[in-house]
């Protein structure tokens, strides 16, 4: 024992008092959380808008890839404590996890694929497969890390560094927070940059590059340290000995099921015959606790969408806040922010004037009104919803075509004409008839569920369609070839592909040879412009160029947001915050069902995205709210039935009961000797004890906030 506690408790270089090896981990945790949240805060929009998915399918996609990364930490776990220990499965996973990051980023580039050079990947199976791949790799590796690094770093304290053990905790608990916060602020800025060799789109490949550059960094730097690093051994995963305990007390009542067979007080209690007693009582907590996490995943299941529905409704909006442009899934950023005040408030002000009212505001209380303020807030979603669609275009359904005319048939004058609004076509195939001499006709299929503009350039028989998106197009209605500002050249009677452009003014430079005009154009959130360029454009100075707005831009300002995250962040302080507290005060070495109540809630979404298609987003947003009130109800009555224990309690009783109290004090006695002999009283042995308490506690209880 004294070899062992030696061999544990050796030397490393030391700075202000610090272990130099910690400085290495919180590093890599920054990076590492900046990766991930990084690649995270645009992924939704990638789906939506790179591989074309609609909403549901991208909403499903995304909650599959961030359950999976939810359900992945337990296999870390398991790798960890049974087989590689906590260094080698950081070093081997976050391998996987880097490979994941650069598969996701190389998915991203459109013109590996885009031989047609029109600004979308013609081969869209291969970026999907290389997505799929690449998240899959990513969900393995930052799930498998998670519940090893923050225990990694306890490792490298001392029994005499219980001070800087509580400040490295703090220090990496801000870490993950910086990391995610300047993250959500910073890749939706690089997604929102303009690239292409041969196309203008929005940068992707940046926005994924950059979490994936910083993941490598997170490698490098960890692999750094490693000869600082004190590295334990794997010392068997708990969880497999639960599982046999909880299958041999099945096993054996189901043996026992006789009526001769005495009754015992709880059915865990026929594992006793090969089982120790406090590995039965500690079981006993976990699964009482377990129970009461049934009702829990539909909290996550709401809270989660900030991410995919949130930010998929922040699209429609409006993002200028006049000093600064806000992109949509920047509006995540206003989650953590209120984190970091309302913590401080709640606890600091809040919690104690409830207590000093002299009202019970329990654990399983606050768990259950942080429920009914997550409710609200989708109720609030539904509202600005509701709100949206009040200005959004009428777009066709599944089963019907929207079409408008671009006519420059005039031989006289050339000069452009457009509907004024789109018609709504319930049959997919038209015949277009053109009045001319002789007669031009002509057949085309048009796209269910899309817009289109059927383009009459000044030789009618070369008339032809284009799909409509949020971008800009450029129709050539001059003589010749047509230069314009960060797009190829554009050939008579064609245009150019349609374009997107960031939100501002943007000017604008036609050019043939020698003749060259400009002007200059405002765009707004979500519109879609058609700029006619007649043949008299560089006489008239650019003036009789024709803007064509198909889609108008978005006029609710993604501020009506704000109350919305405001309610389900204060829910996420009274529920998250203070489940964690109550999960680890009745059951505090299992921890793992925390972890799957939020698995479970993002499969949930994915569900209800592909099963209930519900013809408006605000009937989902109010089902979502509809169900979590009702189970908060159901929680609130299990809640209320729930009776509270003390687990350190029961565990000191069994221990007296099996005569381990002597045992224990020999091994705290034996330490104090190696730490400083001379002083053995019994205040010294039990001062040693706390620290190495707090300690423990401290490790865990900040592994799992972290998790």
């Amino acid at each position: 024992k004294m070899d062992e506690t030696k061999k544990k408790k050796k030397k490393t270089a030391e700075c202000c008092g610090y272990p130099i090896s910690i400085f290495f981990i919180v590093v890599n945790e920054f990076c590492e959380r900046f990766s991930y949240y990084g690649m995270r805060a645009v992924l939704v929009l990638y789906f939506r808008y790179f591989l074309l998915w609609d909403d549901d399918l991208a909403t499903s996609i995304y909650h599959a890839f961030v359950a999976l990364c939810y359900l992945t930490p337990i296999l870390g776990a398991i790798i960890a404590d049974s087989w590689l220990g906590k260094f080698k499965t950081i070093i081997y996973l976050s391998i996987v996890y880097a490979i994941g990051q650069v598969t996701m980023a190389v998915s991203t580039i459109h013109d590996i694929t885009d031989a047609n050079r029109d600004g979308t990947p013609d081969n869209f199976t291969f970026h999907i497969a290389l997505s799929m791949l690449g998240l899959v790799l990513i969900a393995l590796g930052t799930g498998g890390i998670k519940p090893c690094v923050a225990a990694f770093g306890g490792d490298q304290f001392q029994e005499h560094q219980s001070r800087q053990l509580n400040t490295f905790f703090s220090v990496f608990y801000l870490c993950i927070n910086a990391g995610s916060l300047l993250s959500t602020l910073i890749t939706p800025v690089l997604r929102a940059q303009e690239y292409g060799i041969h196309t203008q789109q929005q940068c992707y490949p940046l926005a994924f590059g950059v979490p994936a550059a910083l993941m490598v960094v997170s490698l490098v730097v960890f692999i750094s340290g490693s000869g600082m690093y004190i590295k334990t051994d794997p010392e068997g995963n708990i969880m497999w000995s639960v599982c046999k305990c909880i299958g041999f007390a099945i096993k054996n009542r189901f043996r026992h099921r006789s009526s001769r067979y005495p009754k015992r007080e709880h059915w865990m209690d026929w594992a006793d015959e090969k089982y120790d007693k406090l590995l039965i009582a500690q079981i006993k907590m976990v699964l009482k606790v377990l129970f009461l996490y049934i009702p829990l995943p539909m909290f996550w299941t709401l809270f989660d969408q900030k991410g995919s529905r949130w930010t998929l409704q922040a699209t429609t909006m409006s993002g200028d806040f006049g000093a600064f442009i806000l992109q949509p899934d920047q509006m995540q950023t206003v989650n953590p922010i209120l984190i970091l005040t309302l913590v401080p408030i709640m606890d600091r002000l809040i919690f104690p004037l409830i207590q000093k009212c002299g009202l019970n505001f329990s654990p399983l209380k606050r768990m259950t009104v942080g429920m009914l303020f997550a409710a609200m807030a989708f109720v609030a979603a539904a509202l600005v919803q509701i709100e949206i669609d009040k200005t959004l275009p009428n777009f066709p359904s599944s089963s019907e075509s929207q079409l408008k005319v671009s006519n420059r048939t005039s031989l006289r004058y050339l000069f452009l004409y457009s509907s004024a609004d789109y018609m709504t076509l319930d049959h997919q195939n038209i015949t277009v008839s053109l009045n001319t001499n002789p007669v031009i006709t002509k057949a085309f299929s048009l796209i269910k569920g899309g817009r289109q503009t059927l383009i009459i350039p000044s030789n009618p028989t070369l008339m032809y369609l284009v799909s409509v998106h949020q971008a800009k197009m450029f129709v050539n209605g001059w003589t010749a070839d047509l230069n314009i500002t960060n797009l190829d050249s554009i050939e008579p009677s064609a245009t150019s592909n349609y374009t997107l452009v960031s939100h501002g003014k943007r000017d604008f430079v036609l050019r043939h040879g020698e003749q060259w005009c400009e002007f200059s154009q405002k765009f707004g959130f979500g519109a879609s412009y058609t700029f006619l360029i007649p043949s008299t454009v560089f006489s008239t100075d650019c003036e009789s160029k024709t803007e064509v707005e198909d889609m108008k831009p978005n006029s609710v300002h993604m501020a009506l947001q704000i109350p919305q995250y405001f309610l389900i962040t204060t829910g996420e302080v009274m529920f998250s915050v203070t489940g964690l507290q109550f999960s680890y005060s009745q059951a505090p070495k299992k921890q793992a069902g925390w972890l799957c109540t939020n698995a479970v809630g993002n499969i949930i979404v994915l569900i209800v995205a592909e099963l209930g298609k519900l013809p408006k987003q605000w009937a989902e947003y109010v089902l979502f709210a509809s169900l979590l009130v009702a189970v908060s109800i159901i929680f609130s009555i299990m809640a209320y039935f729930y009776t509270y224990i003390d687990p350190a309690e029961i565990e000191a009783q069994i221990r007296k009961e099996q005569g381990l109290e002597p045992e224990e004090k020999e091994k705290e006695t034996l330490e104090m000797e190696e730490k400083d002999e001379g002083q053995k009283n019994d205040q010294e042995v039990k001062k040693n004890q706390d620290i190495r308490f707090v300690k423990i506690r401290l490790c865990w209880n900040m592994l799992i906030y972290t998790l």
